[in-house]
């Protein structure tokens, strides 16, 4: 689309596409947005002759997305979400006044360490502002340049981003989770223990893995891998009261010692420390708003590095 056809479109048929997309019905979507129906109405009759396309087909007594209208579902939101950033941007911004939302995608691991530290901090300074922890997937992760033009960052460890700027932030070791009762495991493990145990991994596919574990495999062992598990939290609860290891960050290390039933080990092997930071878009480059979330953002990731290691002679290096 050209730009004076861009001209000429109202930006309020996307606040009305973003509401007929979500409540599939004009009577609700009028609602929401506090409009008439007629009115509402005139805006889907507008969309329609726009996208050549009926965007609701009446399905009975209900209307269903047409094929056209599930794409654009994808993205509707995202555009309503930059557009709604692009106005309400400000020359001179106060986090004290604040009430903006940052978006964030992460992994639980992320969230339980480094998001839970902003998130204080920023109630300390910024009492208004708020932030919506997104957990990634794999896809999103693939397509992290375009997730975030319209989030304002993405906490993953270096090697699986590139060409995006980022925000160092802490440095991070692993830490293998056995349970306390596992007859197999001594005071320590061995690497012939690494091959003989069943073990639960956090992702397993080409794109999406961990520095430890692939680590293992290059060391000459295959592990048999019992489950398969998206979520570092929920690693130890497939462990706990079986002959099965696992897996985790050493900054989660106190959180699996405070479970029943587990324990953790330092690794037989210099695992690869994991360089965890934010990584986000080049169109936030000079928002103000967003360069004080990174700098809470590393200030939190400092205060993670200094912070003492976990109690315990099996704490793995840092």
């Amino acid at each position: 689309m050209s730009d004076r056809s861009l001209s000429r479109l109202d930006l309020n048929l996307l606040i009305s596409l973003d509401a007929l997309l979500t409540e599939r019905s004009v009577t609700r979507a009028a609602e929401r947005l506090r409009l008439s129906q007629p009115a509402l109405s005139a805006s889907l009759s507008r969309l329609r002759a726009h996208f050549n396309d009926p965007i609701l087909a009446r399905q009975g007594n209900t209307y269903e997305l047409t094929p056209l209208a599930s794409r654009l579902a994808e993205h509707t939101a995202s555009a309503l979400d930059a557009a709604r950033r692009v106005f309400e941007s400000q020359a001179e911004w106060d986090p004290r006044e604040s009430t903006r939302e940052f978006a964030v995608y992460g992994s639980d691991y992320a969230f339980a360490t480094i998001g839970r530290r902003v998130s204080m901090l920023a109630a300390e300074r910024a009492p208004g502002v708020r932030f919506r922890f997104l957990l990634h997937t794999p896809q999103i992760v693939d397509d992290a340049a375009t997730r975030l033009r319209s989030a304002d960052g993405m906490l993953m460890p270096h090697g699986f981003l590139d060409g995006l700027p980022y925000t160092d932030l802490w440095t991070d070791g692993w830490v293998i989770v056995a349970a306390d009762d596992n007859p197999d495991v001594g005071e320590a493990l061995s690497m012939e223990d690494l091959a003989a145990l069943p073990w639960v991994f956090t992702y397993q596919s080409r794109s999406a893995f961990t520095s430890a574990t692939r680590q293992i495999q290059q060391l000459g062992i295959e592990p048999r891998v019992e489950v398969v598990v998206e979520s570092f939290l929920s690693l130890p609860g497939f462990v706990a009261g079986t002959r099965r290891l696992g897996l985790v960050q050493a900054g989660l290390a106190g959180i699996v010692r405070a479970m029943p039933g587990l324990r953790v080990l330092a690794p037989p092997f210099e695992a690869t420390e994991i360089h965890n930071a934010l990584w986000w878009h080049p169109v936030h480059r000079r928002d103000p708003e967003h360069e004080w979330m990174r700098g809470l953002f590393a200030e939190a990731g400092t205060g993670l590095a200094a912070a003492p290691a976990p109690d315990g002679p099996a704490h793995a290096p840092r």
